[in-house]
């Protein structure tokens, strides 16, 4: 599959998909958000999972040429972005482009408060090398699967890796819930995939409680397939110093954990691909990002 004429051919559908009273204006402007699959500074183009536009357009995939002043410095795969859609009955494009930065859903202050300073205390105590960046080799790590079975980063090598941070106890659907769903939605859309292209690993921040035969349980709520994924817990050391490769940063308070929130697509080459902060992406939105790794790798 050509996946660069398959992202222009959607670009295309985009325009033949416009209300007819678009055709009649000069150009029509749209505020647009979406999740940054890849862009290309040189040509100023990017590739955007974007959310559907009430009144205009569903849901979906566009590439669009970049007018008016410099990309973001800070823009990367993965990255939420904000930006002005311009149509014209010659073209379409893109202005105005800008990164959203995730604020927290935290419903206590205090406890956000409290995340923040932990944050800043890790920063403090470990190096500037010690998180991964987009582009760099992800170092490998050895945790073990709700089958008591040993997993590697290594054996997965020439697939792409999606991996995501919960606790089994959260009781918060915005938060474990949302991003275990998001993994549930992964291996139905890419089933015919899975463990050839793809393959999902969800690490638990709370390896004291979630040991393997918990996290059985629980893969069998959400459907896992066990061959392809994996729920993993380690040592609370091993742990740690795997979310610090991510900048995921957690601790408990009392029965429950103040955490942030990270899912990592990892390429099949072993580099991060993307590093997605917060919750408020889809599931469609982080299918689409895992779609172009899966395409780009090949």
């Amino acid at each position: 599959m050509n996946f660069r004429k398959h992202f222009r051919f959607a670009s295309v559908c985009v325009l033949t998909l416009l209300p007819v009273a678009a055709t009649f204006a000069a150009s029509q402007k749209y505020d647009a958000t979406g999740l940054l699959l890849q862009f290309d500074d040189s040509h100023r183009n990017i590739t955007v999972s974007c959310r559907a536009i009430p009144g205009y357009m569903d849901a979906m995939v566009m590439s669009l040429p970049v007018r008016g002043g410099k990309l973001p410095a800070n823009l990367q795969p993965g990255s939420a972005i904000e930006f002005d859609l311009v149509v014209k009955k010659s073209g379409s494009y893109a202005e105005n482009v800008r990164v959203k930065q995730f604020a927290s859903l935290e419903l206590d202050p205090a406890q956000a408060r409290r995340l923040r300073l932990m944050e800043g205390a890790i920063d403090a105590k470990t190096s500037a090398d010690a998180a991964v960046h987009i582009g760099q080799p992800v170092p490998d790590f050895r945790l073990t699967d709700q089958n008591h079975q040993p997993v590697s980063l290594a054996q997965f090598k020439g697939k792409v890796v999606a991996l995501t941070f919960i606790y089994t106890r959260c009781p918060l659907p915005d938060y474990c819930i949302r991003l275990t769903n998001n993994f549930g939605i992964l291996q139905r859309r890419f089933r015919s995939r899975m463990g050839e292209d793809l393959i999902l690993l969800t690490v638990v921040i709370d390896p004291i409680h979630d040991q393997p035969d918990i996290l059985k349980s629980y893969a069998r709520t959400w459907k896992a397939d066990s061959r392809n994924w994996h729920f993993l817990t380690g040592s609370s050391a091993d742990i740690q110093q795997l979310c610090q490769r991510f900048d995921m940063a957690f601790y408990p308070d009392e029965a429950l954990y103040v955490h942030s929130f990270h899912t990592v697509v990892i390429d099949r080459k072993g580099e991060l691909a993307a590093n997605l902060e917060g919750n408020e992406f889809t599931a469609k939105q982080l299918g689409d990002l895992t779609q172009t790794v899966m395409e780009r790798s090949q």
